[in-house]
């Protein structure tokens, strides 16, 4: 790592490395399609993003330990004592990808003291790049501007703007919003790009009902609390980066402009599953 090259610049560079490699598959069409053994999809085109970001950051960040979705990742015993590591999902949105609708993302986070403190989402069929560190605001990047991005405002008297995945039923989502309020329902793909959305004011919260894991967050908890948000697990708690031995995620939740009383909007709700 040179003098001129921050964790920042590396992370958004790698993102972006990775992107192009994404786009060479997307574009020809031509890429094989697994099922994991969670029965998530996962494609060549997943796996060969990982490897250039993995080979990138290594090269560049050596120190720097590494989590992917796509690698095998170490017990907990052995990653509990890390300071800081690289949190990777090559893909975010392989479904988006496999159905081609461009609504996918390569997400790269750093977490240091066990909480991110950079995140870059770097969607490259739309030749866009969220990014935040820790302290610095959160911006948006296109190919001719870079503009800083908060939340949106809130008077309290318009509906609220509720982020939705196109493969999620409505009413699964809904039963966790209070009645009382009036809603507009935005589809998008990706967890991060939901997240984004938020962040940048178009939306003003995102319930995630399904498994997930910290790779999904990671890069979006760091952008959207940049930006004046947050996200929160489906009991309103903080989430938790490296703590347990599973990576996988409760259901969550992407809060915007924090003026909104939350608790009243959303109903809380347990998740069975052992997390």
């Amino acid at each position: 790592m040179t003098i001129s090259q921050s964790l920042l610049d590396i992370a958004i560079a790698s993102a972006k490395k990775a992107g192009v490699e994404v786009m060479r598959f997307y574009h020809k069409g031509d890429f094989e399609k697994f099922t994991k053994d969670d029965e998530s999809p996962v494609t060549s085109a997943d796996l060969a993003a990982n490897k250039i970001l993995e080979d990138e950051l290594a090269r560049l960040t050596p120190d720097i330990p590494i989590i992917s979705e796509e690698s095998t990742y170490l017990p907990l015993a052995e990653r509990e004592q890390w300071t800081r590591y690289w949190l990777l999902d090559p893909i975010d949105g392989t479904g988006e990808f496999i159905a081609g609708s461009g609504d996918f993302a390569v997400n790269v986070a750093l977490i240091e003291n066990g909480w991110p403190k950079i995140g870059v989402i770097h969607a490259p069929a739309h030749e866009i790049t969220y990014f935040a560190e820790t302290g610095k605001g959160a911006f948006k990047q296109d190919s001719l501007t870079t503009t800083a991005i908060n939340v949106a405002e809130y008077d309290g008297k318009r509906a609220l703007n509720v982020g939705v995945s196109r493969r999620q039923k409505l009413a699964v989502m809904g039963q966790y919003l209070n009645d009382d309020y009036t809603y507009n329902h935005i589809p998008l793909g990706s967890c991060s790009l939901k997240s984004c959305q938020i962040a940048e004011g178009t939306t003003d919260c995102y319930l995630r009902i399904g498994p997930t894991g910290e790779w999904d967050t990671g890069a979006s908890q760091c952008i959207l609390e940049e930006a004046g948000g947050t996200i929160l697990d489906s009991e309103l708690n903080a989430l938790s980066y490296n703590k347990r031995e599973s990576l996988m995620n409760p259901d969550f939740i992407g809060l915007g402009n924090q003026k909104i009383n939350w608790q009243d909007v959303i109903k809380p709700h347990r998740c069975d599953r052992d997390y």
